[in-house]
Formats: structure tokens, C-alpha cells, sequence
């Protein structure tokens, strides 16, 4: 993965960097990529690196800069938001190496961009979308009134990442018809993280489950606060949470059948992150919608169960 408009040892070191970042705090997700060739985990890297960078400064705001980037420090999340886009425009446009705080995740990323022949547009609609967690933003949001006002939001930070990805994992039709079932597939991921994160996010302020939806079922945000300082979860809450678990389990109906538009070699990878995101609602359900207690996560054995079973079912396939 050496361009060779950029000095080689740096932009070998900057995917290193990024392997590093999705090794670390992607388990899931890296897990997944081992399923790709070779060639296309740095770039899958790359962008993963990208994003958590970002949900990063947006989660953490000065804590993390202040931790992971004291050279910008001073800046809001706003303006480590807007240094991110002006970097990577830079790097774009300029071929260049970018400086620290972030030059490692940018290079890489630009880098990437330009080798798959990424549209741009989808990373500052992604940073758009992560400037409504700001505050103080002129779109700044920490709660959706509609299910259609949570759609605009993943349309930035999960649909957007989908479209990003695509044109590396390959297509055997026109990318343009497998946009759709990408970006859905973007949707389904990111509502399982807020189904799963919702004491976390209850913490930093927000909820991002729509509130009519929630409403409906008894709930508002006066009773997830509660269920949170308590660690319960109301009944109201349980029959709330299975039915978005519902919704969600219905935008991975729309996305999975996608998979096979996607280029042989790459399908089980995909297969293998949709099927460990679904367990995550799996493991939701099963711990009675303890949501506010612990995190739902999917055992590292059965991780590595349903990778293995995808990958020798591909082999098989192969071979057949």
C-alpha cells in the first residue's frame, strides 16, 4: 500500500498506525477484516482509524485531545473537527504527509481515498453528521423527537462509512447498485451501537433512540435517567428496547441480501460483521434488556466460531 508520490517508510508507518487504532478498539470490526486479502485490510484500517478518531474528540471532547493530542489541546471539538477536514483536504489535494496531532490516520486515509477512487463527499457528510454531537453548533442535537431526524443523523455517521468502504471490498455490479444495501448495512451497525451504548450515552447527555418511537412505549428521557442511576431496566423500557431491536433486526433484512452484490472473497468478512453485530441485540435480549448494568458484548469464542465458520464455508465454495 506505497503511492509513490509519498515518502515510503512513512506512509508504511501511518497504516501501521491505523492497524494499530482498529486492533485495539475495534474488536469486532478487526476481527472481521481478517477475512479480507491482505491487500485490503490497510485501507479498511485506514478508515476505521479515521472514524474513531473522530467519535473520539466528539465522545471524549477535551479529555481525549487533551490525552491523545496535546499539540491542539486549546481547540474545541468543533475546531478539531474543522482541522480534521482542513487536513484531509489538504492531504487530497497537496499528495502530502500531514502533521501531527492526527498526520498518521490522515495520510493513511488519503491515501486510501485516492487508491479505491473514494468519493470524498462521503467523508465531510460523515464530519457533518458528528458536528451534530457538538454543542454549541449551529446542528448540534442530543436527542431525536422522530425516527426520520435519526436517519439524517446516520446518514452522516453510519450510511456515509458503508459508501466509504464499498468501492474496497469490490462489486460484481455497478457500485451504484450496491450503494443502497451498503448504506443500510451502515444503519443497521450504527443502531445496535446505540441500542448497546445507551447507559454510555445517557452519561454524556444524549440519547440517540428516537423519542416518539420511545414515547409510545411509556418512556421518556426522565425514565432512561432513572433506569440508569438505578441500574434497571422498567418494564416500559424492556418492551421499548424489543421493539426497536425490531427495527433494527429489519434494516439488516434490507442490507444482508446486499452482501452478494459484493465481490466473492470479500462476502464472508461482511457476513462475519453483520452476524457478530446481530448477536449483539441477541445478547441484549437475553440478558432481559440489562442495558443499564453492563455492556452487551458477544463472547470472544463465539467471535471467533462464526469468523471460522465463515471463512470455511467460503473456502468450501471456492473449491466446489
Amino acid at each position: 500500500m506505497i503511492d509513490g508520490a509519498l515518502p515510503a517508510p512513512e506512509l508504511a508507518a501511518a497504516y501501521r498506525a491505523c492497524r494499530r487504532i482498529a486492533a485495539a478498539h475495534g474488536r469486532t470490526y478487526f476481527l472481521a477484516t481478517r477475512l479480507l486479502s491482505a491487500e485490503r485490510r490497510p485501507a479498511v484500517h485506514a478508515l476505521y482509524a479515521f472514524a474513531r478518531v473522530v467519535d473520539d474528540i466528539v465522545d471524549h471532547a477535551e479529555n481525549a485531545v487533551a490525552q491523545r493530542y496535546p499539540g491542539h489541546a486549546g481547540l474545541e471539538p468543533g475546531g478539531q473537527l474543522d482541522l480534521i477536514e482542513k487536513q484531509l483536504r489538504l492531504a487530497l489535494e497537496a499528495r502530502a504527509v500531514i502533521e501531527e496531532p492526527y498526520g498518521p490516520i490522515l495520510t493513511a486515509a488519503a491515501d486510501t481515498i485516492r487508491r479505491y477512487d473514494i468519493a470524498p463527499q462521503h467523508f465531510w457528510t460523515f464530519l457533518d453528521s458528528m458536528r451534530m454531537d457538538v454543542p454549541g453548533t449551529p446542528h448540534f442535537r442530543d436527542r431525536y423527537a422522530t425516527m426520520a431526524e435519526l436517519n439524517e443523523y446516520m446518514s452522516g455517521s453510519a450510511a456515509a462509512i458503508g459508501l466509504q468502504v464499498l468501492p474496497i471490498l469490490g462489486t460484481v455490479v455497478p457500485v451504484a447498485e450496491a450503494e443502497p444495501a451498503a448504506a443500510a448495512l451502515g444503519e443497521a451497525f450504527q443502531l445496535t451501537n446505540f441500542l448497546r451504548d445507551v447507559a454510555e450515552d445517557l452519561d454524556r447527555g444524549r440519547v440517540y433512540l428516537p423519542a416518539d418511537e420511545l414515547a409510545a412505549f411509556g418512556v421518556d428521557h426522565d425514565l432512561l435517567a432513572h433506569c440508569r442511576r438505578t441500574r434497571r431496566t422498567d418494564p416500559r423500557v424492556r418492551r421499548a428496547l424489543a421493539y426497536v431491536i425490531a427495527v433494527n433486526r429489519d434494516i439488516y433484512r434490507h442490507a444482508v441480501p446486499g452482501i452478494d452484490l459484493l465481490e466473492p472473497r470479500v462476502r464472508p468478512a461482511i457476513r462475519t460483521a453483520a452476524l457478530l453485530y446481530g448477536g449483539i441485540l441477541d445478547r441484549i435480549e437475553d440478558s432481559g434488556y440489562a442495558i443499564f448494568d453492563h455492556r452487551a458484548v458477544v463472547p470472544g469464542h463465539q467471535r471467533v466460531r462464526v469468523a471460522a465458520t465463515q471463512f470455511a464455508t467460503a473456502a468450501l465454495r471456492r473449491r466446489g
